[in-house]
């Protein structure tokens, strides 16, 4: 059977976005407060220290460690070439060398009288950090990075894997209850964000992977497609770092289910517009939701300038939310009531319930634990 995680979703024709960009460790902020970036603006870089590699330079020349010094041709801090000789010995008459040739391109770190040891370090590997999104830079973190900002279209998922991605948004079904069938995935959704309704399969996501397409959006996914396309099981740690060419989003759940209505309107009303997405998820401790962030054009935010978030104040009268328990699981309404008695339920328990109206046109009283909030 079908189920859903995590309450209280947002899904926003816009909000204010703010993203910190920070590097792994310290380095060079290369942009100002007031820059306008866009997602691929480089805003920060350093330098990873490469890995070191021993060299028993007193053993493979057959000296003690005390006479190294006369036969290193090379010191601490001097730049290498692989291959290039480090140290030899005199030989007899200049003839039967025994040499010792670096096995990096890189750097010796420190050669030890005392053990006979050198130390190569290999190249350092450079890290960089895009704005993620198209921006504005808020704040400075010294040395470490950038806040940006914007105003934008926000979707939040149920579930994601893979990291970020930037991508053109390309609808490919008509209806959010339709499922994404390979067919539908061609060469010309190479670098697009897909967006389907129902449903994605392992067949469909190794044929998107394969063409390079960097992201789809779909309601549902079963557990065991999931699985085979990962080839392993998803625990409850932090998902993102999925190397598998593309990032996925799930909106709804598990299973085959339709997209939420206002979801799919949303991704569809920005049909070839650029998007940012980021399928890293985390539901226990410090949650984490997979997103869509959609940047509206320069213009739209200076019309939007000033706005602010919506303070949530839970569960009230008017609020989207989605059934997440059976009988009537997926579907959406709006609270149309909420009772403050207890009231007892099939299960002879009493619990505090609310009152909704379907989409269908249903009233449905069910209890409150059963259901989660849409924020708008």
């Amino acid at each position: 059977m079908a189920h859903a995680y995590t309450p209280g979703l947002k899904v926003t024709k816009g909000t204010i976005i703010a993203r910190e960009r920070r590097l792994p460790l310290k380095g060079e902020v290369v942009v100002s407060i007031g820059d306008n970036v866009t997602c691929d603006t480089i805003v920060a870089r350093t330098e990873l220290p490469g890995d070191v590699q021993p060299i028993n330079l007193a053993g493979l020349l057959s000296v003690s460690p005390q006479d190294l010094e006369g036969y290193v041709l090379k010191k601490s801090g001097d730049k290498i070439k692989k291959d290039e000789v480090i140290a030899e010995t005199k030989g007899i008459f200049g003839l039967m060398k025994t040499q010792v040739k670096s096995p990096i391109d890189g750097v010796i770190e420190s050669i030890s009288n005392v053990t006979g040891q050198a130390i190569l370090r290999n190249p350092p590997t450079p890290v960089e950090v895009d704005a993620y999104i198209d921006a504005k830079v808020t704040k400075l973190f010294e040395n470490e990075g950038v806040m940006v900002e914007t105003y934008a279209t926000f979707v939040q998922g149920i579930f994601g894997i893979g990291g970020e991605a930037k991508g053109i948004i390309t609808p490919i079904v008509d209806s959010p209850d339709k499922p994404i069938t390979i067919d539908m995935i061609t060469p010309e959704h190479k670098g697009k964000i897909i967006i389907g309704g129902s449903l994605v399969t392992v067949d469909v996501l190794r044929k998107a992977a394969e063409i390079g397409c960097v992201g789809i959006v779909v309601g549902g996914i079963w557990d065991y497609d999931l699985k085979e396309f990962l080839g392993y099981d998803i625990g409850v740690a932090i998902t993102g770092s999925e190397e598998k060419g593309i990032s996925l989003i799930i909106t709804e759940g598990f299973g085959e289910m339709a997209m939420a209505d206002k979801t799919f309107k949303l991704l569809i009303e920005n049909k070839d517009n650029k998007a940012s997405i980021n399928g890293a998820t985390q539901i226990r401790a410090g949650v984490m939701r997979p997103e869509v962030i959609i940047p509206k054009e320069a213009k739209q935010v200076e019309e939007e300038k000033g706005k602010k978030d919506k303070i949530s104040k839970g569960l009230e009268v008017g609020s989207s939310i989605r059934i997440i328990r059976e009988p009537h699981f997926g579907s959406i309404g709006k609270v149309t009531n909420l009772p403050p008695e207890l009231q007892k339920i099939e299960t002879e328990a009493k619990v505090r319930i609310l009152e909704a109206e379907l989409e269908s046109g249903e009233k449905v009283k069910v209890p409150r634990a059963n259901v989660e909030l849409i924020e708008e």
